[in-house]
């Protein structure tokens, strides 16, 4: 099922059951629904804070393997003489369809993981120790993603090395410090972003339930409305 995805250059990669690792992720997803439910409230708090930190932790480890396909196929495909610009073919749908998932998606899997594992360690480790979760990783990869590398550590290390940091943190804070500090290490590139985003302005209108359509709008946005543009809003009659 892999040919139609996979540049002729290189033969196509099939899944290989029965590795310890994949067997053991396995076997923890079928133990779970077996988990005995007479328990106290207490035990169910902690199970649920136990599979949040698993939850990331998978995540890390997802990402770590994700980055290590990557350099392989790269790898190999050197090796058999293929150009640069052709080592990369393919592999955002091959880790979309791993995680079954489309192709778009899998390019955004595959851009995370490469920055989780090469640039920023300190946010890797934290989602690897249950202290972040995916989304808010994900935060941090994307308002750093117009920095150079030097300064995206830099804010990597400042946010994530001390686990106190961002503890108690929301999403919205934990965005806002990264912008902040985005914003005080490369002013310029903050300001290109904002200007490349504003190209991306549209509407865009797609099919929903019940013979009705959705209808978005990417503006920019003004601060002067304290509160959501009013198409945004849903009726409360």
């Amino acid at each position: 099922m892999f040919e139609s995805i996979v540049p002729a250059e290189m033969g196509p990669v099939t899944p290989v059951p029965g590795d310890p690792g994949a067997v053991l992720v396995r076997g923890w997803a079928a133990g779970l629904p077996d988990l005995d439910q007479e328990v106290s409230e207490g035990v169910r708090i902690d199970r649920i804070t136990a599979m949040e930190e698993l939850k990331a932790a998978l995540a890390a480890a997802q990402a770590r393997e994700t980055e290590a396909f990557v350099a392989s196929r790269r790898e190999a495909r050197a090796a058999a003489g293929i150009s640069a610009e052709k080592r990369g073919r393919g592999l955002a749908k091959e880790v979309g369809l791993a995680r079954k998932d489309s192709p778009n998606r899998g390019g955004k899997h595959l851009g995370m993981a490469t920055t989780l594992v090469r640039e920023m360690p300190y946010t890797y480790q934290a989602l690897a120790q249950g202290r972040l979760n995916e989304w808010r990783a994900s935060i941090l990869v994307r308002e750093t993603a117009c920095l150079a590398v030097e300064d995206r550590a830099t804010v990597d290390r400042e946010l994530c090395a001390d686990p106190t940091t961002l503890q108690g943190c929301g999403d919205k804070r934990i965005g806002a410090l990264a912008k902040q500090a985005a914003l005080r290490l490369d002013p310029h590139a903050v300001v290109r972003r904002a200007a490349k985003a504003e190209t991306g302005r549209h509407v865009s209108c797609r099919p929903a339930p019940d013979t009705m359509a959705y209808v978005s709008a990417l503006l920019r946005w003004c601060r002067a409305w304290p509160l959501p543009p009013p198409w945004s809003r849903r009726p409360t009659g």
